[in-house]
């Protein structure tokens, strides 16, 4: 959501983030109230924005979120350019098959889970996997294809 560099979100980015959000949340089978988008722009803001300069720093942004939303930012950070992610995406595409199946997912989350210095369970891995599939998993195959993980 950042433009590539600046380090923060504001504007447009932050609409689009919101949005994003809120439609994973709904794919999730979480309920959302039907709040109006500015207005939850304006409390967020509110809360998190301590020097009042309308930007959430990306630092800023990953102590807000819970962990479910949490280590897609931390991918995004340790896996910044596009060369990162293709070598991430050979590394845990273990079987080479062109797609991260459901046990490939759960050993890169578990990588950047450790990584991130987040405590996890099995279960907790388990949920975590599941939840990444529902999100990107736009076809329902049960694995995540190229387009699919970069998006």
């Amino acid at each position: 959501f950042p433009s590539p560099g600046n380090g923060y979100i504001e504007g447009k980015e932050l609409e689009n983030f919101f949005q994003e959000l809120e439609s994973a949340r709904k794919g999730a089978g979480v309920d959302s109230k039907n709040d109006n988008l500015g207005d939850k722009m304006k409390e967020f803001m509110h809360k998190y924005d301590k020097n009042a300069d309308g930007k959430i720093e990306m630092a800023e942004l990953a102590q807000i979120l819970p962990t479910e939303e949490n280590f897609l930012l931390c991918f995004r950070q340790h896996v910044g350019s596009s060369s990162e992610f293709m070598e991430a995406w050979r590394r845990y595409d273990t079987d080479r098959s062109g797609y991260i199946e459901a046990n490939e997912l759960k050993g890169f989350l578990s990588d950047l889970l450790k990584k991130a210095n987040r405590p996890y369970d099995e279960p907790k891995l388990q949920e975590y996997t599941q939840t990444i599939l529902r999100m990107f998993d736009m076809n329902g195959d049960g694995k995540l294809g190229l387009s699919e993980m970069s998006r």
